[in-house]
């Protein structure tokens, strides 16, 4: 097949700085505060954004390491194929998140429930929508048989409020 060549359209900033202190999935991260700044000549393709609560990140894995087609996923022990994980170390190093809105300003968007590394390449946004993008008749296959306390621990890794960010009870 012919290569793809992809330009990033601007860049996300977040606190994660290491990919092992970072949670796994936006769910893990929700108090994860972080923002997307857009290159000025993408910064027009923001407007109608402020009216949707969610957007869909899609960017590059530039750190991951590419990986084998069986994997042992950060929420299990055993092994599954790469296409049935969210394994970082894919044959193309495409991350997906869906992130909280909070505002928009020019060419940046400040969002929250960030689980990307600082400085991870942009490819683009999508507005998430309930009528679209909501399921409801879903199977989870294997990550059924993980239980919310192993979720919690796991895919969260070792990330770490920062002080500001705790709040008393």
């Amino acid at each position: 097949m012919t290569p793809i060549t992809l330009t990033p359209v601007g860049v996300i900033r977040s606190e994660h700085q290491c990919a092992e202190a970072t949670p796994a999935q936006p769910v893990f991260a929700r108090e994860c505060t972080g923002r997307v700044e857009l290159l000025p000549e993408y910064a027009e393709g923001l407007t109608d954004i402020d009216g949707f609560s969610h957007i869909i990140l899609l960017y590059w894995l530039h750190k991951a390491t590419p990986g084998a087609l069986l994997v042992k996923p950060l929420l299990d022990d055993a092994l599954h194929g790469v296409f049935a994980t969210r394994y970082p170390g894919r044959p193309n190093a495409i991350g997906l998140s869906v992130v909280r809105l909070v505002r928009h300003e020019g060419s940046v968007l400040h969002i929250l429930g960030v689980d990307i590394l600082d400085g991870t390449p942009l490819l683009d946004i999508k507005p998430y929508s309930s009528v679209f993008d909501s399921v409801t008749d879903v199977r989870n296959g294997w990550l059924a048989g993980v239980d919310a306390e192993t979720a919690q621990r796991r895919g969260r890794r070792e990330y770490r409020a920062p002080i500001e960010q705790v709040t008393a009870p």
